[in-house]
């Protein structure tokens, strides 16, 4: 089954109150396993930055200033998303952001039967605990040492890790899975930060475990050291 894991961040809290969305990022899974293929944009957002925000994800007006606006990039961004399952930390909170600015963009918005909050798993599974994502990578033993400050992409790549250990870890169901192997190849034309990935299922093939000449011979050795073997007494 084909998912996407995805974070976003924003000028702020409230859409209704004028705040824009200034970067997403979304990391694809395939069976719970990351293919590879991400999708990852920056936008202008048309507004000041306030401090408070810019404390948060480090991102400025200066920088954001080149960048396209949503609507340039959103078609894009639906291409990638396809009708897949969106896993998000506090998912109303990205969903609000994502399906506002759409429709200012005169698209249809994304259905919320869609959604899957990690967050309401954590509180489901760990009760009374801590749930940020910083808490739950400490939990599951997930490295963020690369996240310094808040950012989209970074952000997402942490919970795809997290979202599969909340969902049972790599091997749900006691089962055994086939080898994933990922390969990249570039497609022409398309947009930085996303790729096609190829993914291969290589089932091993098993392992010779017969005793060598050596440990036959020291096996034998062994045995006939034993005085009244049970062996001799059957039959």
């Amino acid at each position: 089954m084909r998912e996407i894991v995805f974070d976003t961040e924003t000028t702020g809290l409230s859409p209704q109150n004028g705040d824009r969305l200034v970067e997403i990022g979304c990391v694809e899974l395939y069976n719970r396993v990351e293919t590879g293929r991400t999708f990852h944009s920056y936008f202008n957002p048309g507004r000041p930055m306030p401090s408070e925000a810019e404390a948060v994800h480090g991102l400025s007006d200066r920088f954001l200033a080149d960048k396209p606006l949503f609507g340039e990039i959103c078609e894009d961004l639906l291409e990638f998303i396809g009708d897949s399952p969106l896993i998000a930390h506090n998912a109303t909170f990205d969903f609000g952001f994502i399906n506002h600015e759409l429709g200012a963009c005169g698209r249809p918005t994304v259905c919320v039967s869609r959604m899957v909050d990690t967050l309401t798993l954590a509180r489901q599974r760990f009760p009374g605990a801590k749930h940020s994502l910083d808490a739950l990578c400490t939990r599951f033993g997930v490295d963020r040492s690369l996240r310094v400050k808040h950012g989209a992409l970074i952000d997402a790549q942490l919970l795809a890790q997290v979202y599969v250990e909340l969902t049972g870890g790599r091997q749900i169901g006691l089962g055994l899975v086939a080898e994933i192997i990922e390969t990249e190849d570039p497609v022409p034309g398309e947009r930085p930060g996303t790729s096609e990935t190829m993914i291969v299922a290589m089932i091993r093939p098993p392992r010779p475990h017969a005793p060598s000449e050596e440990e036959l011979a020291r096996h034998a050795a062994f045995v006939a050291t034993i005085s009244d073997p049970i062996w001799r007494r059957v039959g």
